[in-house]
């Protein structure tokens, strides 16, 4: 048997210390197998514990016309929100445009998903304007440079949801 040395200078190796070698082997195999189920278990422990103590979250209905309606600074928009917390993160609202408001060109940080519940969501971008009406969808990706405002006659109601924080920022 080879043991390492130079060829031509063949040694042999007792059978006691091969014993001796594989049973250290099969002992180190043993062992890292015992800590990875170990390891593996205590996971799946964390996780389930993880998962007991998450709050439960529960069923939301809001009508749009009983929903409470807040003013936003800019003049013009009133939101009430349905889930999360636009001034911080993701978030769903309904929300208001008054007849004829006018947004101007903006653009958001996060996506923003938008559909149309009564009146008409107007919407202008490079590729041309569109009249987002009732039952109608619109995304608009963040970062995307748009104008956007509400009907002359009717203004706009709108679910609105958002991937983040809410914000308007003036286009340049």
């Amino acid at each position: 048997m080879y043991n390492g040395a130079h060829p031509g200078s063949q040694t042999e190796i007792p059978a006691e210390e091969l014993t001796e070698e594989n049973e250290m082997k099969k002992s180190l195999i043993v062992s890292g197998v015992a800590a990875l189920i170990i390891a593996a278990a205590s996971m799946g422990a964390s996780q389930a514990q993880k998962a007991s103590s998450t709050k439960k979250k529960s069923v939301i209905y809001v009508a749009a016309d009983k929903a409470k309606f807040k003013e936003s600074p800019a003049a013009g928009v009133s939101m009430a929100v349905l889930w999360g917390d636009p001034d911080k993160g993701p978030h769903a609202t309904f929300t208001k445009f008054t007849p004829g408001y006018d947004a101007g060109m903006h653009t958001h940080t996060s996506d923003l998903w938008i559909v149309v519940v009564k009146g008409a969501y107007l919407y202008k971008d490079d590729a041309g304007e569109k009249r987002v009406g009732p039952g109608e969808f619109l995304r608009v990706p963040g970062g995307h440079t748009h104008w956007s405002g509400g009907d002359k006659t009717e203004g706009a109601l709108f679910y609105e949801e958002g991937s983040g924080k809410f914000d308007t920022i003036a286009a340049k």
